[in-house]
């Protein structure tokens, strides 16, 4: 006899759908987080439970955020807005994807030793 285990399919729910956001700090500094209820997250921040990081750059604003049904790719966006310059996060919050393409080609030719 031959057992085989059937795979469980992610099915998206409403219930398990995460937020990317994007707090803009009091000293200007960016805090890039991820949440499944946004509205809950946003009031630990606002009376300094949030994070240690924000906690002490009070008060918080809300710049940008955006709603995925899939966990991994909300996780993947969140590490790599994480690991942006705040120039890079400030050209996307005003301008999304579009402003930054090819960032990284400009950022490296900015910084290319002269010859």
């Amino acid at each position: 006899m031959e057992i085989r285990k059937r795979r469980r399919r992610s099915v998206p729910s409403p219930h398990n759908r995460l937020h990317i956001y994007i707090l803009c700090c009091a000293d200007d500094s960016f805090y890039v987080g991820s949440t499944i209820d946004l509205d809950a997250r946003l009031a630990s921040h606002a009376q300094g439970l949030g994070s240690d990081y924000t906690t002490c750059r009070l008060p918080v604003d809300l710049v940008w955020f955006a709603e995925f049904e899939r966990i991994d790719e909300a996780f993947g966006l969140e590490k790599r807005i994480q690991g942006w310059s705040h120039a890079k996060r400030q050209a996307f919050i005003e301008g999304g994807f579009d402003a930054i393409k090819g960032w990284s080609v400009r950022e490296r030719a900015l910084h290319a030793p002269s010859r």
